[in-house]
């Protein structure tokens, strides 16, 4: 755990006691804060109250003793209205920040030049993150992971000058922290997101760009029109300024000065000409957006003084996220993939691009759209299984342009599209689960069915191994 010691002595409120805000308060508390929480769920605060966090109804406080709000990301800030919490602080001139913004004071407190490496992107965020730690980790470094993927970042090590900290950001993290100064900062790319609690593009994308703008080296994406101008803007701003480097990053053209996807070389132009990796063969990403994630880790990376071969190692080594283009099994020519984390038809779009002969598993609970978007890609879908509160209006979707079997549940359908894969003409028939649907309807989260998915494929392995 970090220790926050730059508030050692003051009173602090602190709303929203999940995972992250729990281990703020604990952090808070071990740098010698007197931390007042609160959350308006009773079992979050009888899991914080049991770990040792004084608890009081912040509604009912004196708020000018506080020095600092600490709000959990998940907390409208702003849209589509500030939460009582922050409209009590604000009214009061009280700070309002959030656990990102504590590290970074920590961080200029501790080791200014600790190695720090914050990424951020409508998609990609995840894999582009757990890539860059991985290839770290395999060159021997201390790394530590997290942020918005897994470990709350209060939760990790504290900054040292040896040790690599690999944070995943969401907006709602970034708007908390104003001072966040990565080493290195990421934006891959933007599409519209959270406007329910951004308002606006224009303030959804101010958000993301506040991360590279105040980054020492920042790379951009700029397949993407929002982020070529924010990438054009920073690196006018840029210019003359010794201490700040603005790179872009594409997998669509080649660059005179960048990162870029040459056939399935990640061509580097910061200063010398290089290869930082070749992505043949790396199964755990395949497609263009895995391509994108790949460039933008290794780009990452390459500001240190690492060879390509240390590069290169991590990135054939890398076992890829679960529940995201995870290869979970293989009976005979068939691979059985999990995507549950296709959650909609945008992420279901990267799977289906990525494979030629699919036996496509979805459905759950339907998302604003449905998947008449992926319409351009149903002459790659060899036979669809539908599942969940979706199926018959998927059904109607699909009509006579994709063969479609309704199955209802997930044991139904990974059973029978096994059996038709195996029998089917194809070199390699891939039974792909993408959603394309959230997963409430018969599962908690989209985790629980992925996993479901992956036991049902072990057992179908077993049985097959069997016969």
């Amino acid at each position: 755990m970090t220790p926050v010691t730059s508030f050692a002595g003051q009173k602090v409120a602190l709303f929203g006691l999940g995972g992250s805000g729990l281990a703020t308060a604990q952090a808070l508390v071990l740098g010698g804060a007197d931390v007042t929480a609160w959350d308006d769920n009773e079992a979050a605060r009888a899991k914080a109250s049991a770990s040792g966090v004084r608890l009081a109804d912040l509604r009912s406080e004196d708020w000018g003793e506080f020095a600092a709000l600490v709000l959990a990301p998940g907390v409208p800030l702003t849209h589509p209205a500030p939460h009582w919490s922050a409209a009590k602080a604000i009214a009061a001139g009280v700070e309002v920040i959030g656990d990102i913004e504590l590290f970074c004071r920590e961080r200029a407190k501790l080791a200014p030049h600790a190695p720090f490496i914050a990424i951020t992107g409508t998609n990609g965020k995840s894999t582009t993150t757990a890539l860059t730690a991985h290839i770290l980790r395999s060159a021997g470094m201390d790394v530590q992971l997290g942020g918005n993927i897994g470990t709350p970042i209060l939760a990790l090590e504290p900054p040292a000058d040896h040790r690599f900290h690999v944070i995943e950001c969401s907006s709602f993290q970034i708007d908390l922290a104003p001072s966040l100064n990565p080493t290195v900062g990421v934006l891959i790319n933007l599409s519209p997101d959270h406007l329910d609690r951004h308002g606006t593009m224009e303030n959804y994308a101010d958000s993301k760009k506040r991360l590279v703008r105040q980054a020492d080296v920042a790379f951009i994406g700029v397949d993407d029109p929002l982020c070529f101008a924010i990438g054009k803007e920073l690196d006018g701003d840029s210019k003359g300024r010794a201490e700040k480097f603005v790179f872009p990053v594409s997998v669509r053209r080649d660059l005179r000065a960048g990162v870029w996807l040459d056939g399935t070389l990640i061509r580097s132009r910061t200063g010398a000409d290089r290869i930082l990796a070749d992505l043949e063969g790396v199964k755990t990403l395949r497609g263009a957006h895995n391509a994108q994630n790949a460039a933008f880790a290794t780009a990452a990376v390459s500001v240190w003084a690492f060879g390509d071969d240390v590069i290169q190692k991590g990135l054939s080594s890398f076992p890829g996220l679960a529940h995201r283009m995870e290869e979970v099994g293989r009976i005979d020519k068939a691979i059985f993939v999990n995507d549950s984390k296709a959650t909609n038809a945008d992420a279901a779009e990267k799977a289906l691009l990525s494979f030629p002969d699919i036996y496509w598993i979805l459905g759950g609970k339907p998302k604003e759209g449905g998947i008449e978007p992926l319409a351009p890609l149903f002459p790659k879908i060899r036979k669809a299984y539908l599942i969940g509160a979706s199926a018959e209006d998927f059904a109607r979707t699909l009509g006579d342009r994709v063969p479609h079997a309704l199955c209802g549940t997930l044991e139904v359908a990974v059973t029978a599209a096994a059996a038709d894969a195996l029998e089917s003409d194809a070199v390699e028939p891939v039974v792909l689960l993408s959603p394309a649907c959230a997963s409430y309807d018969q599962f908690p989260n989209f985790e629980v069915r992925g996993d479901a998915f992956r036991d049902l494929v072990k057992a179908l392995v077993v049985k097959y191994q069997l016969t």
